[in-house]
């Protein structure tokens, strides 16, 4: 092989491992990039029960918080006793004390922004309506469920956190499976016999 013949290889190889380290730099830029977008969008659901005992209200209650940078897609929110799923929470519901009032917020498929807290159900009592021991006995009962939430970043990112009974940090997962049914909202679609109008009970 002659002189030329030699420069001519050696400049061929030089080009083609300059190619591939500016190939390699740009799949390297790529990620990095994408992992900064999803550093940016990153959501940190957390999930909490709670009682009030203000001097004129009695209160029990969960609420939703997201404390990241980006809104968490809520797919799915199931509850369980235990290992067991609950299907639904009225039972848990009829058995609270007659005269609260009530409110909720529907949870699968919402989005909860960065920073936001909602109020995913609240029972409430005029002080007079209910004892410290019935509110004692009403938190430990609702206190022994555990709700598992599966959610997700607006990359696709999902995670799986749980609350309430248990707390656990938010678990990556591959993907969610939307709930076909809100098991918070199904507590509207039912009302117990002694809370309805004497109307409804003809």
């Amino acid at each position: 092989m002659g002189t030329g013949n030699k420069v001519e290889m050696v400049i061929a190889v030089c080009a083609v491992v300059t190619s591939a380290l500016a190939v390699f730099i740009a799949w390297d830029q790529g990620r990095v990039m994408r992992a900064q977008q999803h550093g940016s969008v990153y959501p940190v659901l957390q999930l909490n029960g709670y009682t009030s005992t203000d001097p004129e209200v009695r209160e029990i209650g969960v609420v939703f918080r997201n404390s990241g940078v980006g809104p968490a897609l809520i797919e799915s929110v199931d509850v369980f006793r235990g290992d067991e799923q609950v299907e639904s929470l009225i039972p848990y519901r009829d058995a609270l004390p007659a005269g609260y009032s009530f409110s909720w917020t529907s949870m699968v498929g919402r989005a909860i922004a960065p920073g936001e807290t909602l109020d995913a159900l609240s029972f409430s009592w005029p002080v007079g309506q209910m004892s410290r021991e019935e509110m004692e006995a009403a938190a430990e009962d609702w206190g022994g469920l555990t709700m598992k939430i599966c959610y997700c970043s607006v990359f696709k990112r999902c995670w799986n956190v749980e609350g309430l009974a248990q707390n656990s940090p938010a678990e990556r997962v591959k993907s969610c499976k939307r709930s076909e049914q809100d098991i918070i909202e199904g507590l509207s679609t039912v009302k117990r016999a002694q809370d309805l109008p004497n109307q409804e009970l003809e």
